[in-house]
């Protein structure tokens, strides 16, 4: 119980942090205005393309809005060597890896609750299955990008060039997570059947519970590099 109000405590540190800047949200919710825009105009809202390319669009603007929200996890602490103030205090690297992590799937969670419909009004998609399959899908996917992109955070967060080096180290690792994400999203959008996109789910929990765990072991050791 101790952990986790550690873990809380970060967290809380974090969001209060956050709803006095609202340096986070607003700038993760301009750029993904910026992206759903963008891809409005390239796209015909009543083509047949668009059913096609739709699932990908969502993911699109979630991850590259997603790493602009990374970027500033760990660089945020680096004012004033806050990061030596967290790697000095008496607790278990793991709280700082699971308070980060939580904080930054929240953070996302909030920008993908107010995408998600501006993407459906954008582009007139009428989706046939369920809407709560859909719920689930983005949440495991967001909850593997926040895990594995804040365990990379942490990693390229004392490099010189650290918000170039985090999306190309990012990329490949989250690959199989992208085109699961996609896939059951396009399947579920298109109400598909259950044996059409229980695979892909399988492979999103997989991906959370491996790139989770991981991570949390080995943060101890990225964060005293």
């Amino acid at each position: 119980m101790r952990y986790f109000a550690q873990v809380r405590a970060l967290l809380w540190k974090d969001l209060v942090s956050e709803l006095r800047t609202k340096e986070m949200v607003s700038s993760m919710l301009i750029f993904s205005f910026l992206v759903t825009v963008v891809f409005s105009f390239a796209f015909e809202p009543d083509s047949d393309t668009i059913k096609q390319v739709f699932p990908g669009i969502i993911w699109a603007a979630f991850i590259f809005t997603g790493i602009l929200g990374l970027n500033r996890s760990f660089i945020n602490e680096k004012g004033n060597d806050c990061i030596m103030g967290l790697m000095s205090a008496a607790v278990d690297k793991g709280v700082i890896f699971l308070g980060k992590m939580t904080g930054n799937f929240i953070f996302m969670t909030v920008m993908e609750a107010i995408t998600l419909p501006v993407l459906f009004v954008l582009f007139d998609y009428r989706m046939k299955g369920s809407p709560i399959l859909l719920i689930i899908v983005v949440v495991l996917g967001t909850l593997g990008f926040a895990a594995i992109g804040t365990f990379l955070s942490a990693l390229s967060v004392n490099t010189s060039n650290s918000e170039v080096l985090l999306p190309i180290i990012l990329f490949p690792l989250i690959t199989p997570l992208l085109i699961a994400a996609v896939k059951a999203t396009a399947v579920i959008l298109a109400g598909g059947e259950f044996a059409e996109w229980s695979n892909w789910l399988t492979i999103l929990l997989a991906y959370d519970i491996i790139f989770t765990v991981i991570p949390w072991f080995l943060v101890d050791y990225v964060l005293e590099v």
